[in-house]
């Protein structure tokens, strides 16, 4: 499979994950077995990028992750098994987003801004 194939197959799950969990209020809301299994392979396949390609998406990734950890800490605590798998793949803590709710970064096609 292509190089690009793959990140954009990363990329989806990881944004479709973003998708899932945002505002959720209760661990019912989440279908936990399923969710651990997202988490595994979105983590698997993390792993199988190449490096270069990680440093490259890594802050993107970390925004589209931390958005996805503050909807699941919301919901299931910060020292849910889960939620602490999602974390080992977010690189730079100090550029999380604020919130879920914080797209404050500009696209990269927006040139209006």
């Amino acid at each position: 499979m292509h190089i690009h194939n793959k990140i954009y197959q990363f990329a989806a799950s990881a944004g479709a994950l973003e998708g899932y969990v945002y505002g959720k209020k209760k661990p019912s809301d989440l279908d936990l077995a399923a969710l651990s299994d997202w988490i595994g392979n979105l983590t698997a396949a993390y792993q199988h990028l190449p490096e270069d390609v990680r440093e490259r998406i890594q802050p993107d990734l970390d925004r589209t992750l931390g958005r996805s950890l503050h909807s699941m800490e919301a919901v299931l605590g910060k020292n849910s098994d889960l939620v602490c798998r999602l974390a080992k793949m977010i690189r730079n803590w100090e550029q999380l987003p604020s919130s879920p709710d914080d797209f404050s970064k500009r696209k990269w096609f927006d040139e209006s801004r």
